[in-house]
């Protein structure tokens, strides 16, 4: 019988650590998507930006895992279905999370993501909102051609489409009949 497998798949080395995939078992996950959407951050940049956006109020001599570190490992958790703050507990002995989020020691507890979450102010959501929101926006202006018979309006944050009124955060957007 012909042997269509191979013994391993290589990805490369993070540091010291050879990335593969191999069937001999060892530490295991089962989030293999990881590796990818680590090279789709590393190439968008999206958690280096959300972190350089968010305010740290930490004292830098004590801190033990960086805001971009547990800003990635929530993001990549988030990515692979993990919403709630108590998957974490285990997460952060995954040594593919671990590898995806750039180190190889236990990455950040479900507590540390709490505080990290819940000391977010209005303007860290703003700032993380022209990180977030504003390139998409803009991309999708950018690259949707407005047919002819497009109209302006305005969204109101407390009303909603078509309001116009000057209360409110408000955004403007095109729409066509």
């Amino acid at each position: 019988m012909p042997k269509c497998t191979a013994d391993s798949l290589t990805f490369g080395r993070l540091k010291r650590r050879v990335i593969e995939a191999n069937f001999e078992g060892g530490a295991l996950s089962s989030d293999g998507g990881l590796m990818l959407l680590r090279e789709v951050d590393r190439k968008i940049g999206l958690s280096d930006a959300v972190a350089a956006a968010l305010f740290d109020p930490r004292n830098p001599d004590c801190i033990v895992h960086e805001l971009r570190d547990l800003v990635a490992q929530r993001l990549y958790g988030l990515a692979c279905g993990y919403e709630d703050l108590n998957d974490h507990a285990t997460l952060r002995s995954d040594p593919l999370m671990q590898t995806a989020v750039g180190t190889g020691v236990a990455l950040g507890s479900s507590p540390t993501l709490c505080r990290m979450e819940r000391r977010a102010t209005r303007a860290d959501v703003v700032a993380t909102n022209r990180v977030l929101v504003e390139p998409v926006a803009a991309s999708t202006v950018r690259s949707t051609p407005l047919p002819s018979s497009s109209f302006w309006s305005r969204v109101c944050g407390r009303c909603g489409p078509g309001c116009g009124s000057s209360s409110g955060a408000t955004r403007v957007f095109a729409a066509s009949d």
